[in-house]
């Protein structure tokens, strides 16, 4: 006997669910592996010191190496950025986490600058190729009652993973046995669950032709119509978070021992990840506001808590800096998310890997920019007067956003 006919209609909740089991979890798979890549590029950072000490690496040589990674994850963003449009999110998405997890194995064999050098630039290279493909993934997956989490999630993510990758190896240097080894070897294992998750996730892009795939690595910036202006405050904003959190990452380990009177790895990595660690907190808190007015007052705010890092960095004050570090952090969460509310607003799914890609490229080159001039400052200035320098950066990043951001058209 047959089966009664199903009704027609509209789906029934218990179809509604069923089908929102795979994206749900096709989002938690992306976001996590999107945070992961980030924690592995932080991982290194707190060993940086030791490098020092065994390997005769100077100020100056973590300075190019970061430089190197930041360089490194720009040039992925603009050639690779729009090939996860073409190959799939999953295969480039993938291919992101293998690259991050090479960019461990050579780090476990760091001797000198060289080494450190080339697995910086191969976890610069995964971090672009996860920015705009795994990115895009979790855009495309998110649940869609909850409109506010895909920007919370792209924003947030180095901000977030940079420093828990940091804090993680950290305490692993300080109180584990094996400290070149035990980190690397703990997130290489994660990066390689989290690639099977992906594999065998959904996937959100559909294939096109290989000449299509090859004219995407094309260097390109996607700014969608009618975004130009929002995509200018957003990039405001990052000159003024991205250049003064390249400055945490190059020199964290030198104003933990210069600066606050400490060589342990897990006060370095503390200074680093203070800057950014609460910026996932403040990205619920954008949610009750306007995309414009959160991104402009968080600028704001944002502005007056590096002045509280400068003048606590001055006065070599731990406590003053790690809590003006850690209002800054939630600062960061309410404009960024803010900024990318309003940009994702106006970006359609054929633009989402472009833009992100955009977002990321822009982020990476103010890191790395000031970066490099700092490396040749070393020699003629001292700390303070370097940060100085990041805090005109910050500055004039937050006046761009204050005169480019406007409330969204009806």
């Amino acid at each position: 006997m047959l089966p009664p006919p199903r009704p027609s209609g509209p789906p029934l909740d218990s179809d509604r669910r069923h089908a929102a089991r795979p994206r749900s979890a096709g989002f938690a798979v992306a976001s996590t592996a999107l945070v992961l890549i980030f924690v592995s590029a932080g991982t290194p950072i707190p060993l940086y010191n030791l490098y020092r000490a065994e390997d005769g690496l100077s100020t100056a040589d973590l300075t190019v190496v970061t430089a190197a990674y930041l360089a490194a994850a720009a040039l992925s963003l603009l050639v690779l950025g729009r090939l996860s449009d073409h190959l799939g999110r999953k295969v480039v998405g993938v291919a992101a986490l293998v690259c991050s997890a090479l960019g461990l194995v050579v780090l476990l064999g760091v001797d000198g600058v060289a080494p450190l050098a080339v697995g910086r630039l191969l976890q610069g290279l995964a971090t672009g190729m996860a920015s705009s493909a795994l990115g895009a993934l979790v855009v495309d997956t998110a649940p869609e009652r909850r409109r506010w989490l895909p920007a919370v999630v792209t924003s947030a993510a180095p901000t977030l993973g940079i420093p828990l990758g940091a804090l993680l190896s950290g305490v692993l240097v300080d109180h584990a046995p094996a400290p070149h080894l035990l980190g690397y070897s703990t997130v290489l294992v994660l990066l390689a669950a989290v690639a099977v998750g992906v594999a065998l996730g959904p996937e959100t892009s559909t294939r096109t032709s290989v000449r299509a795939a090859l004219g995407s690595l094309r260097p390109h910036v996607t700014v969608p119509a009618g975004a130009g202006r929002q995509l200018g405050a957003v990039a405001g904003f990052i000159l003024a978070t991205w250049s003064l959190g390249g400055f945490y990452q190059a020199f964290g380990p030198t104003i933990a021992e210069q600066q606050l009177g400490s060589s342990t790895a897990l006060l370095a990595a503390a200074v680093f990840a203070s800057f950014t660690v609460l910026a996932v907190v403040g990205g619920p808190v954008s949610a009750r506001f306007r995309p414009d007015l959160a991104l402009r007052w968080g600028a704001v705010v944002y502005l007056l808590c590096v002045g509280g890092i400068l003048a606590a960095l001055a006065a070599a004050a731990t406590g003053p800096f790690l809590a003006a570090s850690l209002a800054a952090g939630v600062a960061q969460g309410v404009a960024q998310t803010g900024g990318m509310r309003a940009l994702l607003a106006r970006t359609g799914p054929a633009d989402r890997a472009g833009v992100l890609s955009t977002v990321f490229l822009v982020s990476y080159s103010c890191a790395a920019g000031p970066s490099l001039v700092a490396g040749r400052l070393t020699d003629t200035s001292t700390l303070v007067q370097i940060s100085a320098g990041y805090g005109a950066l910050a500055v004039a990043g937050v006046v761009v956003v204050l005169l480019v951001a406007r409330p969204p058209r009806p």
